[in-house]
């Protein structure tokens, strides 16, 4: 037998890891399943779009949108080409930084989400108000965006030179 300890599998810490991944997926199946039902844009379209509607401005650089999309560069690249297609997003290109770009909502892409808005606030209204007390969810608020903002700066800390920290001065 090794001497060398072993880690624990029953560490509380992998269960609380893994059902904030499982309940991240089931979210999105359930919003997806709700999505295809009602003829909405898909959840990855509908999370861009949302993104850039709530968004001073409705504009985002690409880099930036990217992360909080939880996409690569590419993947956002090929869904902004579709919603681009669609008449909902445009692109254009940062003047002073050639190498980064914007995706700005059009409007066809304001019009589309002030319709479908109101049936996702009803689910989310739905799931929220079924599971938490309001002082709950500002607490599970508080929690998540302590740990969104504590993967996006150790991810953003190892991007690199065309990372989110490339700023384009609008």
């Amino acid at each position: 037998m090794s001497s060398v300890p072993s880690p624990s599998l029953d560490d509380e810490r992998l269960t609380t890891v893994g059902l904030l991944f499982e309940s991240a997926g089931g979210l999105r199946r359930l919003f997806s399943t709700q999505r295809e039902a009602s003829g909405s844009p898909t959840v990855q379209s509908f999370d861009i779009l949302i993104r850039l509607a709530r968004t001073p401005g409705g504009e985002l650089r690409m880099s930036d949108l990217a992360t909080q999309a939880s996409l690569t560069p590419s993947g956002l690249t090929r869904a902004v080409d579709r919603l681009e297609v669609q008449g909902l997003v445009s692109r254009r290109t940062c003047p002073e930084d050639r190498r980064g770009s914007f995706a700005e909502l059009t409007p066809a892409g304001h019009e589309l989400m002030a319709a479908s808005l109101p049936d996702h606030l009803a689910q989310v209204e739905l799931i929220l108000d079924e599971l938490f007390t309001p002082e709950e969810e500002a607490q599970l608020a508080s929690a998540l965006r302590r740990i969104r903002d504590y993967a996006l700066e150790h991810n953003t800390s190892s991007a690199g030179a065309c990372g989110a920290d490339d700023e384009c001065p609008a």
